[in-house]
């Protein structure tokens, strides 16, 4: 079945009540904005909005119907159920493909989602709260710009890979930062999506052209395979400044193209040889390792952005493919401490005016982070729209809070048209477990300790956020990742007001615990400087 979706814009819900008008809106606009929507997909080869189109039409019917002391049940991407609750629950909650320890392998996965039984979820994807590649676009600005350090970019430039929805974001953050980069992408119609988005300075027709445009600070996209052109690249004695690279390669079977492969050949024996594609697709990521630990021994910046490609590529390489650092342990973990993550809000009418409304906002309430009307004022300039006007913006706990209720007046008093939803990425201070992405290297060895998103949707539910969801790992995520998701509606009400100041303080709250007890400094002193977040320490610890 093919589907074109697109969200609904304007001031009148359709829907019995704004919170669920709103969650409507940000379902269909996962969609609008997503990679292969006539599949349900939303990025990442697998990361669906919902099961399946009947599953989708019974959502977007339990909406339309549903009522504020109503909650909508969520099953792995289809309806379960209405149940009756009341005004201060959530209008949603949802689970996707959370099973038992000794179930959460990627053949399982496979089995069931292929019957029809599960999906995955991605972080974003079936919690209807993706963006666009704005979603990461704010984390990649961030990280990059710390990888820099005070040097800056000055003259430097970037190697990476995959232009998919969540990587195209790659070349952007690194203009916003000066930085040149050369992004390799093995499919044609990825490539020339950004560039009619206005994301690339040079589409190179070969890799000393390609070269040549990223020293001189482009963005520059090369058509070709990650591990053929990195391995060409190490070959000649090429030292890029800084190499990372996110395709999809946390799914081997659907996510990374082998070496000697065409597109179409791919995607035909995904399905029907698996197994070579798989080995064909691991013995292709252990080349690009090999050589990204090539240029990290020529003293190049290097490091895994979140995507499990040293995962798949030890299982040939063994434990040196761990040599090269994840990105949240070496860089962006101080800010993790602080409550400071992926924040982001939806002007739900679909009026740019609105969306500028809140930037004003953002680049004044916060004269202690100066940072942040930076990044306001260079995302107004170079940030592409997608879906509805959306804007992602690294705020910590407490300012989360502090510019959500700022913009529910703004609504209650009209200078905003319509309620704004305001969400983050699962990749969050409390939000996640993931050892090898967002709680590598934990201080206490809590790495791969589920708790913290499991407590978060707790508390999230608690403070009567509009959707929770708790998502797990499929496909090659399979047995590695836990998340919780939030979104909460400033619908301009007094009651919204409640929610949002407490679900969000709950939520970065929580995240600030997480960290202090694992034995940040930084987290410890972001507790105590905040009330309603209260460290409890045991005697003898630290």
């Amino acid at each position: 079945m093919t589907e074109r979706v697109r969200a609904a814009r304007g001031t009148v819900p359709r829907c019995r009540n704004w919170r669920a008008e709103a969650l409507l809106r940000m379902l269909e606009n996962v969609l609008e904005v997503g990679e292969r929507p006539e599949d349900l997909v939303v990025y990442a080869s697998l990361g669906k909005a919902a099961r399946d189109w009947p599953a989708y039409h019974a959502i977007v019917a339990a909406l339309t119907e549903l009522a504020e002391d109503e909650t909508l049940v969520l099953q792995s991407g289809r309806p379960a159920g209405v149940l009756h609750t009341h005004s201060a629950a959530p209008m949603v909650v949802s689970a996707v493909n959370n099973t038992v320890g000794a179930w959460s392998d990627k053949e399982r996965f496979y089995a069931r989602m292929a019957a029809g039984d599960t999906i995955w979820g991605g972080l974003t994807a079936a919690a209807w709260q993706y963006i666009g590649r704005q979603g990461v676009l704010g984390g990649t600005y961030e990280l990059l710009r710390a990888a820099l350090g005070a040097e800056g970019a000055n003259g430097r430039w970037l190697l990476t890979a995959g232009l998919g929805g969540m990587g195209s974001a790659q070349p952007i953050s690194a203009r916003m930062l000066g930085l040149g980069s050369l992004t390799v992408e093995a499919d044609p119609a990825k490539i020339e999506k950004l560039r009619a988005a206005g994301g690339l300075d040079v589409v190179a027709s070969d890799l000393d052209e390609a070269i040549a445009a990223a020293i001189e600070a482009k963005a520059v996209a090369l058509q070709g395979n990650a591990a053929t052109v990195f391995t060409e690249l190490a070959e000649r004695g090429v030292a890029p400044d800084l190499v990372t690279d996110q395709t999809a390669a946390h799914d081997a079977r659907y996510g990374y193209l082998p070496e000697g492969m065409e597109l179409g050949e791919w995607r035909a024996l995904a399905d029907a040889e698996p197994e070579r594609v798989e080995q064909r697709a691991r013995e292709s990521m252990a080349r690009q390792l090999t050589a990204m630990l090539a240029f990290a021994e020529r003293g190049c910046i290097v490091f895994e952005n979140g995507n499990n490609l040293r995962v798949q590529a030890a299982e040939l390489l063994g434990d040196k493919a761990f040599t090269i650092p994840g990105f949240m342990e070496a860089y962006l973990r101080p800010l993790f401490c602080r409550g400071i993550g992926p924040f982001r809000w939806v002007a739900l009418s679909g009026d740019e005016n609105d969306l500028a409304v809140i930037d004003e906002l953002a680049a004044t309430l916060f004269p202690e982070r100066p940072e942040v009307a930076e990044w306001i004022r260079l995302a107004r300039i170079h940030v592409p729209g997608q879906g509805l006007p959306a804007r992602s913006c690294w705020l910590g706990h407490g300012e989360r809070s502090r510019i959500a209720v700022a913009v529910n007046e703004a609504v209650r008093d009209g200078r905003i048209g319509a309620p704004v939803l305001f969400s983050r990425d699962h990749l969050d201070s409390a939000g996640m477990t993931h050892p090898r992405i967002g709680t590598e290297g934990m201080r206490d060895g809590s790495d791969g300790v589920t708790d913290w998103p499991l407590l978060d949707s707790m508390l999230l539910s608690a403070g009567g956020a509009d959707l929770v969801a708790v998502h797990s790992g499929g496909g090659g995520y399979s047995g590695w990742m836990q998340s919780a998701g939030v979104s909460v509606v400033a619908d301009g009400s007094v009651a919204a007001e409640g929610r949002l100041r407490l679900a969000l303080d709950l939520d970065t709250g929580l995240g600030v615990l997480r960290h202090a007890i694992a034995g940040y400094p930084e987290a410890v002193e972001q507790a105590g400087e905040n009330q309603g977040t209260q460290l409890i320490e045991l005697e003898g610890e630290r």
